[in-house]
């Protein structure tokens, strides 16, 4: 067996790293230490297959041509479940803002635990994810048209995304396995609908609008099918019931699917594959609302959340479990509760988050959409 032992190595010119064909095998009971470096740091012409380690997201990343993606291992499984996030939130209506992401387990129960950082602090954003990424867009202060993302089975800072096609605060995001979709907001209120593509990076691009416009709706989707339900506008009658739905693999406006039991100012959403459940989030009403996603209609009462005074919570689900966290005023309130889709009745208490804190917006691995 041969051994080559070296410090440095470059080609004949001394400018550039040499080729080295014909090996088909490398063991050792060492390792390999690939090149690192920060997101800002990527090479300024990668080539195809290059591989490095990216210090700001902790994982390995490799170009495929045409953008750098994660070295991922696909695990929904997570000691047991599937993993949710929740991202962000605010302790003050005025300028209080955390950068926190935190993450549970979803089938079990217990308190959330510290994932890591947003690329900076933030309440009010968007959220949605595949079964590897989350996506956290937009927000406040100011009106912000930043998107981030995680690799949700690991745990680090996020990394810039890219934009959204319109800066905005108030959105809801939602999506299937491959396209992650933001509509509504505010800086007046919105009924912009974009949409990126999740295992690339890169800025969001217009898809429709929605019926109405407005911010703090709620949002969930099938693998087909994104629902916005609810939200608010400077218009009388000032809270909606509305519900409209999009055909995710489509572009174009969204279609009337019908009304909520009642009108929602701020809203959440979470779903499995078949049903969708709506938060009352607004501070005067701890309402659940579901929704069969296939159909339309208005939604019927799937039973009551643990706190009635909640201002716009985190919310994700698995294929069986829904999840609502933090939104509580005084945004002291960390609580989480948890729901059981495919029954209906009251919220039981799954934990705390690490801080408390409102207008935060939650994601998953094991949504409806995937």
């Amino acid at each position: 067996m041969s051994k080559l032992n070296i410090s440095r190595l470059t080609n004949e010119s001394e400018d550039g790293s040499p080729k080295i064909t014909g090996i088909t095998t490398f063991s050792s009971t060492a390792f390999l230490e690939a090149p690192k470096g920060t997101t800002a740091q990527r090479p300024t012409n990668p080539q195809p297959g290059m591989i490095r380690f990216n210090t700001d997201g902790g994982h390995l990343e490799y170009f495929t041509g045409d953008f750098w993606d994660e070295v991922l291992v696909a695990n929904n499984t997570l000691d047991g479940g599937n993993r949710g996030l929740f991202f962000g939130g605010g302790y003050s209506p005025a300028t209080g803002v955390y950068n926190i992401i935190d993450y549970i387990t979803i089938s079990t129960v217990g308190n959330a635990q510290d994932f890591g950082d947003l690329t900076q602090a933030r309440n009010t954003t968007g959220s949605c994810s595949s079964s590897t990424r989350g996506l956290c867009a937009g927000g406040f202060p100011g009106t912000l048209n930043v998107i981030d993302y995680v690799t949700i089975s690991s745990t680090g800072n996020a990394i810039s995304f890219g934009i959204l096609s319109e800066s905005r605060m108030h959105l809801a995001g939602c999506s299937n396995a491959t396209r992650g979709i933001f509509g509504a907001g505010w800086s007046v209120e919105k009924n912009t609908i974009d949409y990126v593509t999740i295992s690339s990076t890169g800025n969001a691009v217009d898809f429709g609008d929605l019926t109405v416009a407005r911010y703090s709706p709620g949002a969930l989707a099938s693998s087909t099918r994104g629902v916005f339900a609810g939200g608010s506008s400077s218009v009388s009658p000032g809270s909606s019931n509305v519900i409209d739905y999009i055909t995710i693999s489509t572009t174009g406006n969204a279609t009337d699917f019908g009304d909520l039991t009642g009108v929602n100012s701020q809203s959440s959403g979470l779903s499995n594959s078949t049903r969708g459940l709506f938060v009352h989030a607004s501070g005067s009403s701890n309402i659940i609302d579901f929704i069969t996603i296939s159909t339309t209609g208005n939604s019927q009462d799937f039973g009551d959340q643990t706190v009635s005074d909640r201002y716009l919570p985190g919310t994700f689900a698995s294929s069986t479990r829904g999840i609502i966290g933090g939104g509580s005023a005084p945004s002291t309130g960390n609580t989480i509760d948890y729901v059981t889709i495919l029954t209906t009745g009251n919220a039981v208490d799954f934990g705390d988050l690490t801080q408390g804190r409102f207008r935060l917006s939650g994601c998953s691995n094991a949504h409806g959409g995937l």
